[in-house]
């Protein structure tokens, strides 16, 4: 599940500044009216008989920053928040930390981030703080130091800062710096949450999902999602979308599902595309359209994702939504084939194996068919027993054949269970035993077919009634093996 468990957790990723319309960095914490935005308040900043004042000097870098009223310049702003922050400027010494974080009007540089960090976060600048703590966290400037980490994102968490109290949770939940504790994980992740901190609304999201550290809960799962997808959280729209899709004790509704696909879809998530076009292909929860199946397949395609390759080549294979061309289906295979998809490897030993387009070579056919084989692909397992026992690409070799029956049988393949039959039947590759081909026989004709139920009952009259009766235990015996998915001869 977790593809999205997609899933992976987002650990002290904090946001320590914004960039706005025009690209320039902006210090989150500080609201509009203290940038004094306008161009005469620039200039009469500049015009002031105390420039050697700590705030003259932090508006001015501000509006040098955003290019209000003065040319912008990083740089300069960068020397006015220094001014600043030397007299002791808490937003000031926060905002040069950032610089020095991102390299923006100085030289990249970590030590010096923290050092300022530092100074803010000891006269109670949440920001910093949890800055702070995240530089310990990550050992960036400072020697990592989880116990330091806890401590800082501790201060600026109960000063109410959703960031800080995100991270504060994930180091409960992990046990970094703090004795692990799930419970005052989730109050921390509840109290950041309640800010719309998305990060914290998709971890609880994600836990009420599992289970993790609180009761298993679909409906508190999809709350958190649904409160962190409507604010554009591609990981939360991912996850309520996978929990309409669910359905077992879940809220499955298909249309729901793939309306979340739908929006990271749209933003080039691969997943997503190729979800979309599994939808549109089997018309649920949206109208059967093979067209925009295929439209999707190739996006998703394109990125690389080996399912929709696969996909896609089966709609070219068959004319479904695009129109049909064995060659371009035989390059969407291999394509997956090469990632080491099985399912996409035994079609491409189809392809090769009939010379549907591509030349036929059964030698290449068994080669795609082995791959997949080894993978534990049932059907790829008993195609490639069929060349064994045929000789085929492969030279001729009922054993081998047996194996790969075999091998697909114990899977609970009913076309691998009448092979193997047949093989026990004539003594082909394995002694002659109407036990065992009675007792795969009787496990294969639960599919129904025709040939295998004829099969049976040519077995039955070649067998006495306690013979019939012991392989009619025997044949009990596998198929509880083949339940729990266990291997080996009986």
């Amino acid at each position: 599940m977790l593809y999205f468990l997609q899933y992976g957790r987002a650990v002290c990723k904090t946001v320590l500044f914004k960039r706005d319309s025009e690209g320039a960095l902006r210090v989150p914490s500080v609201s509009d009216s203290q940038y004094m935005p306008f161009n005469n308040l620039a200039n009469r900043l500049l015009r002031s008989r105390n420039m050697e004042d700590a705030d003259t000097q932090y508006n001015l870098g501000l509006n040098y920053l955003r290019g209000e009223g003065v040319p912008q310049d990083a740089n300069e702003a960068v020397s006015r928040f220094r001014q600043a922050a030397e007299q002791g400027h808490a937003e000031a010494q926060y905002s040069l930390g950032l610089h020095y974080a991102v390299g923006e009007g100085v030289p990249e540089d970590a030590r010096e981030a923290a050092k300022w960090f530092r100074h803010a976060a000891k006269q109670g600048h949440a920001e910093a703080q949890c800055g702070l703590g995240m530089k310990y966290a990550l050992g960036a400037g400072v020697p990592e130091d989880p116990y330091k980490a806890v401590k800082w994102y501790r201060r600026a968490a109960e000063q109410g800062h959703a960031e800080a109290q995100y991270n504060l949770g994930d180091m409960y939940e992990n046990g970094r710096g703090v004795p692990e504790d799930a419970s005052e994980a989730e109050k921390w992740y509840l109290l950041a949450a309640e800010q719309e901190h998305t990060g914290a609304q998709y971890t609880l999201g994600l836990n009420y999902e599992l289970g993790y550290g609180v009761p298993e809960d679909p409906n508190k799962a999809v709350e958190w999602y649904g409160r962190a997808a409507e604010q554009g959280d591609y990981s939360a729209q991912s996850g309520l979308g996978r929990m309409y899709n669910e359905g077992e004790d879940e809220p499955d509704d298909p249309r729901e599902a793939t309306k979340w696909y739908r929006r990271i879809a749209e933003h080039g998530h691969a997943y997503a595309q190729w979800y979309l076009g599994l939808r549109y292909e089997n018309g649920d929860g949206v109208p059967e359209d093979p067209s925009e199946a295929a439209k999707w397949y190739h996006l998703a395609a394109e990125q690389g994702h080996t399912d929709a390759q696969w996909h896609l080549g089966m709609m070219y294979k068959d004319g479904n939504g695009v129109p049909e061309d064995p060659g371009e289906a035989a390059k969407w295979y291999r394509l997956a084939a090469e990632q080491g998809s099985e399912h996409a490897q035994w079609l491409l030993g189809m392809m090769y194996k009939n010379g549907d387009g591509v030349p036929q070579d059964p030698t290449e056919a068994a080669k795609w068919y082995r791959l997949a084989a080894e993978q534990g692909n049932a059907t790829a397992q008993w195609c490639l027993g069929l060349m064994y026992e045929n000789g085929n690409g492969v030279p001729e070799d009922p054993g081998e054949a047996v194996k790969w029956y075999r091998l697909a049988a114990e899977q609970g393949d009913a076309f691998a269970q009448y092979l193997l039959s047949l093989m026990y039947m004539n003594g082909e590759g394995v002694p002659q035993d109407y036990l065992q081909a009675y007792a795969w026989i009787n496990l294969a004709v639960i599919d129904g077919d025709t040939d295998y139920i004829e099969l049976k009952d040519d077995l039955r009259e070649m067998m006495s009634p306690s013979q019939i009766s012991e392989a009619q235990k025997l044949s009990t015996i596998i198929f509880n093996r083949i339940e729990h998915h266990t291997m080996g001869e009986v």
